[in-house]
């Protein structure tokens, strides 16, 4: 047994990868965008928040023990893979949608779930609109790059109607757009239709529709050929779901993996090393991203909760113990 464990650990020799690369550069480059409320803003003294930002910190965390070993990178949607193809970023953490087109024909893995989300369409609420039929003839806000740009564009043609698309590059610009009446509607993630609501000038002016027209995950996206980078990368996701399901948090991490009984808990937090040493990684990579950060659902509350702009239920994005879709592989 004891010599089959460190067959299985062992890490062949090969051509520096991603990791090797990041700790000799000392920070890691993270793909952001800049600009959508609860998942990445800049705020008054010039520091990002959101939960793209936080992912960014926790992995810095993870392959540092310093969340603050990164340097951000803002991209739009429309140049972000090819940044990563282009060694700009070693990661996008940014609302990248996991499709069979992109993990096929890309040159890039996407790794891990972290937000389940669904096509719909934000509205003026003086529009009196009760579903996306009556959006017939209407001109739609879009990001150019998104998946959201092909999906409304197969909606109206499936129906045999008539939009008139309006492309931006980034959210801001359609916030700007929508108060100043350019557009009667914007068609994008939930996710990102109430980000925009939290921005305009009177929220309350305006409504999402309940429709969802499509399945968006969104994952971290890294480049092909570096596999030990896709395991750090996918299981730094599934180590703060697993921290949440276990309850494990940012306040009670450190004293659990002195004190759990729970193998599972303790070869997470590297009490056990085995992990770590799979990932090449300290043992503690895990506990570190989880002190940075928090667990999960303490990083969804941050910015997605009761009380914040962009306040929305979590629905999907439990954990499956509570009806959701989050589920982490076993940590053994």
């Amino acid at each position: 047994m004891g010599a089959a464990l460190a067959a299985g650990l062992a890490v062949p020799a090969q051509a520096q990868g991603t990791l090797d690369a990041v700790r000799a550069r000392g920070q890691l480059n993270c793909g952001v965008n800049a600009n959508t409320p609860g998942f990445t803003t800049i705020d008054s003294r010039g520091e990002y928040q959101g939960m793209v930002a936080d992912l960014c910190r926790g992995l810095a965390a993870a392959i540092f023990g310093d969340a603050t070993k990164l340097r951000w990178v803002p991209l739009t949607f429309a140049t972000r893979f090819t940044a990563l193809n282009a060694g700009e970023v070693d990661v996008l953490m940014l609302t990248s949608t996991h499709t069979v087109l992109r993990d096929s024909t890309l040159g890039l893995r996407f790794t891990a779930n972290y937000f389940y989300d669904g096509h719909g369409f934000m509205v003026r609420r003086s529009a009196n609109l009760a579903n996306v039929a009556g959006l017939a003839g209407a001109s739609i806000c879009l990001q150019q790059g998104t998946t959201n740009e092909g999906i409304t564009a197969e909606y109206f043609r499936s129906r045999n109607l008539a939009f008139t698309p309006v492309l931006f590059a980034d959210q801001d610009q359609v916030v700007r757009a929508l108060a100043s009446g350019r557009c009667d509607a914007y068609g994008m993630d939930a996710s990102g239709l109430a980000s925009a609501q939290s921005a305009l000038p009177v929220p309350a002016d305006w409504v999402i529709l309940p429709e969802r027209f499509s399945k968006e995950p969104y994952t971290p996206v890294i480049r092909r050929g570096d596999e030990n980078w896709f395991d750090i990368v996918r299981w730094f996701v599934f180590a703060l779901i697993e921290a949440e399901e276990s309850g494990v948090t940012q306040a009670n991490a450190a004293g659990l993996r002195a004190s759990s009984p729970d193998a599972n808990v303790r070869r997470l937090l590297g009490a056990l090393p085995e992990v770590g040493q799979a990932l090449r990684l300290d043992p503690a990579w895990a506990l570190n991203a989880i002190r940075a950060i928090g667990n999960y659902g303490e990083m969804y509350n941050r910015h997605f909760g009761p009380g914040t702009p962009v306040a929305m239920p979590r629905g999907q994005n439990e954990i499956w113990t509570r009806g959701g879709l989050h589920y982490a592989p076993p940590f053994r």
